[in-house]
């Protein structure tokens, strides 16, 4: 059954296998650039962005279900992928013989892989807000990698020993979307056990069926997966038993669970493009039980908000967007929800994400992240004493998880400390 699916394996999940992608240089400023060597680079995004009334031309449906709990319909469109380039395909054959040779033996030099092609697939709500993409061509969670594991590593965490696997790390997602946040984290950490909380089972269902996503995390899901039940053992050798989905609200699991989290990732947008006010109320039971369950000496916490400021004319030229790249004023909305993680967690900060109108907003209690003391001894304010912390680790984070893009530009693009 493994080997009569093994090219619908590869296109499934060989994407996730593809590095996280190097930050784009502005269009307009380049004339003639050449094709990125990472295959999520945002240079390719015209191949999945689609028109912003749906999938666009070119587009294949793979997934469409009517969801029960507020997304409204969830779909998932796959498009014609340029990278990997051909001449790359056969070393991602050769890996699938090789694992699958190792769990059976006795198909050795039996049994042949073939990719026949790979796709972008994309998950949207309501045929309008894009979700999640398989590989990481969204900057956001880039700029949520890069910010946060930054901030924890500013806050006395061993890093490198978490990724060595001789430190054991605990990482909570709210929110699953496509799932690729998750598999990168398990990834890169292989002492991480990573916990997955999301509402809606749907989403869950498209991940498994139509975006590469393990189907063994996903407990108790009814799943129609057309891959072959050994499929998660070939295909991420041992990172998905270390990945715990949970189909739950967000609210009633923290308030239940036992786990004390080194990092947490929130990104819960419902099919309307909101926030739920649950998992930001300063005075909710969610907050309140969210700051138990983090770490109290190294606890970070990684949100993801849409910008809810005004934009500005598209036709101001590349000066005004490179300014706005660089600064997204925050409106009341967004402040709110600033305020009030700064004030279960002590100190939090926030960073434009390139590109794309959203921000990402970090909580922690790090004392060195949080005091900035070093660089204040050389008189810099608070503000530059603590980003001053923060880029100092951004290199390590970058050589400890080997990272094809660098973090510095994602923490220091329209960096700003909450007050």
């Amino acid at each position: 059954m493994l080997r009569a699916a093994a090219s619908r394996c590869t296109r499934a999940a060989a994407w996730r296998l593809s590095s996280a992608a190097a930050e784009a240089s502005p269009a307009a400023a380049v004339a003639i650039r050449q094709p990125s060597l990472d295959e999520g680079d945002w240079s390719y995004h015209r191949e999945w962005w689609g028109k912003e009334d749906g999938p666009g031309e070119g587009a294949q449906a793979v997934f469409r279900r009517h969801s029960e709990c507020g997304n409204g319909v969830v779909s998932v469109s796959a498009y014609p992928a340029s990278r990997p380039a051909i001449e790359h395909w056969p070393a991602v054959e050769r890996w699938l013989q090789e694992r699958n040779a190792r769990l059976y033996p006795e198909s050795a030099g039996v049994d042949q892989f073939k990719i026949l092609g790979y796709q972008w697939r994309v998950m949207r709500f309501n045929d309008h807000t894009r979700q999640s993409t398989v590989k990481w061509s969204f900057t956001d969670v880039k700029s949520m990698v890069s910010a946060g594991l930054t901030a924890l590593s500013c806050s006395s965490y061993d890093l490198p020993e978490a990724v060595s696997g001789q430190n054991n790390m605990k990482i909570l997602c709210i929110g699953h979307g496509g799932g690729s946040l998750p598999l990168f984290l398990g990834s890169k950490f292989r002492g991480a056990s990573i916990h997955i909380v999301e509402i809606d089972p749907v989403v869950v269902s498209a991940s498994v069926e139509a975006m590469g996503f393990p189907v063994s995390p996903a407990k108790g899901l009814s799943s129609e997966s057309m891959l072959p039940p050994d499929a998660d053992d070939l295909l991420w050798g041992g990172i998905h038993d270390r990945i715990f989905l949970h189909i739950a609200d967000a609210e009633d699991f923290i308030a239940s669970d036992s786990n004390q989290y080194d990092l947490v990732f929130i990104d819960a947008y419902d099919g309307d493009d909101i926030f739920p006010r649950k998992l930001w109320d300063a005075d909710g039971a969610f907050m309140e039980n969210l700051e138990r369950r983090v770490h109290p000496v190294h606890g970070t916490v990684v949100v993801n908000l849409h910008s809810d400021s005004e934009l500005p004319d598209s036709d101001s030229g590349v000066q005004s967007h490179a300014q706005f790249q660089s600064v997204l004023p925050m409106g009341r909305h967004v402040s709110q929800v600033c305020g009030a993680y700064k004030q279960h967690f002590g100190m939090a900060f926030t960073a434009a994400v390139p590109w794309l109108c959203n921000i990402t907003l970090v909580a922690c209690r790090g004392e060195s992240v949080t005091s900035g003391a070093g660089a204040r001894l050389l008189g810099l304010s608070r503000r530059d004493s603590i980003l001053g912390e923060l880029l100092s680790k951004s290199d390590v984070v970058e050589r400890a998880l080997g990272l094809p893009f660098p973090c510095l530009p994602y923490v220091k693009n329209g960096f700003a400390l909450v007050e």
